[in-house]
């Protein structure tokens, strides 16, 4: 099944070119299945492009997913037009109300300052408290994924000697994780970032596993199972020239950056670079997605329950709601069987 995205949001058109499913109002609204409800916290500066990176990712699932833009009030970012933000991005204030399947937020340019500058730290907080009742599943990318360390567990960041950026190998140090199923052993992930979480600052005693890692970036993804969230602080999502317009971006304002590390052919910044990443970065939000599905409820009224009431596959097998073999079944009518 593809993903719902509005349609003239300028992801559709990329997508569509790419081969990704992308369905109108009118086909969703034949299919007789509940769609998972996915929410997008875009705070990169370029909307229109992250837009189309989560979407590309997202959609290659093979369930049918409604997309919402979320914003937070009160920000106006530079680089795109308020009309975009106006015709396709919702304020948290008037989402608040709902209640998701999975929420992304993703990273922001504010990695060096602490956490409590940032304008909308405060807004921040509340919606990481709104997603303990009203989000089933949380996954957050790169600051986003510091700052909800941050708020759910008083997790520092330190900020490095010099930015972390390029493509660097990775290991998998859980195989049998639902969210790596499929991953090789070692595998390429884009790193973009001046700080860092280190893994001697993980709270002992907390729900906390560690899922890749990297000996030249660090941690690079956590588990927290019981609450079902996903801290990744590199960016799988990036297309093959982010790095590149990174570098460029930077070399145009006079700043001192390196060529992004095993990225360029050779490290000649004028040769085309080649996406190692791919097939990974769409194996993880595909396991993620299925993960959400095989585990959240069919009423979408009952997510936020007590942890303790309902911890994913294991309760729901029990009770025959949303999930285990009876997952697929739970997301189709409610009078419908499992096959």
């Amino acid at each position: 099944m593809p993903i719902r995205i509005p349609a003239h949001l300028p992801a559709r058109d990329v997508l569509e070119r790419e081969g990704v499913m992308v369905m109108t109002e009118d086909s969703a609204g034949r299919q007789d299945i509940r769609p998972l409800q996915i929410a997008l916290l875009n705070l990169m500066p370029n909307k229109i492009r992250t837009e189309t990176q989560f979407a590309r990712l997202v959609g290659s699932s093979p369930l049918q997913i409604d997309m919402t833009l979320m914003s937070v009030d009160g920000y106006a970012p530079r680089n795109v037009s308020a009309e975009h933000m106006l015709n396709f991005y919702q304020p948290w204030s008037e989402l608040q109300e709902r209640k998701f399947d999975g929420l992304i937020v993703t990273g922001a340019p504010v990695e060096t300052m602490p956490f409590e500058e940032v304008s909308y730290w405060p807004e921040l907080e509340r919606i990481f408290e709104w997603s303990r009742k009203n989000v089933h599943s949380l996954f957050s990318i790169c600051w986003g994924a510091q700052a909800a360390l941050r708020h759910f567990h008083g997790t520092p960041k330190h900020e490095l000697p010099q930015k972390a950026f390029g493509v660097y190998d990775h290991r998998n140090l859980a195989p049998s994780s639902h969210y790596l199923r499929g991953f090789s052993d070692d595998f390429s992930i884009p790193v973009s970032r001046w700080t860092e979480v280190r893994k001697e600052d993980l709270p002992l005693g907390e729900d906390l596993r560690v899922l890749m890692d990297s000996d030249e970036a660090g941690l690079c993804m956590l588990e927290e199972p019981r609450l079902r969230r996903l801290y990744m602080f590199n960016h799988i999502e990036y297309d093959s020239n982010s790095l590149a317009e990174e570098y460029r971006r930077d070399v145009e304002r006079g700043e001192r950056i390196a060529v992004p590390a095993n990225y360029f052919p050779g490290d000649d910044p004028s040769r085309e670079p080649k996406n190692r990443w791919r097939s990974h970065a769409h194996l993880l939000f595909g396991n993620w997605i299925n993960e959400v599905y095989q585990t959240t409820w069919f009423d979408l009224s009952k997510i936020g329950r007590n942890p303790e009431d309902y911890h994913g596959r294991e309760k729901g097998q029990e009770s025959g709601e949303g999930s285990g073999a009876d997952g697929a079944a739970a997301f189709g009518r409610p009078d419908r069987k499992a096959v």
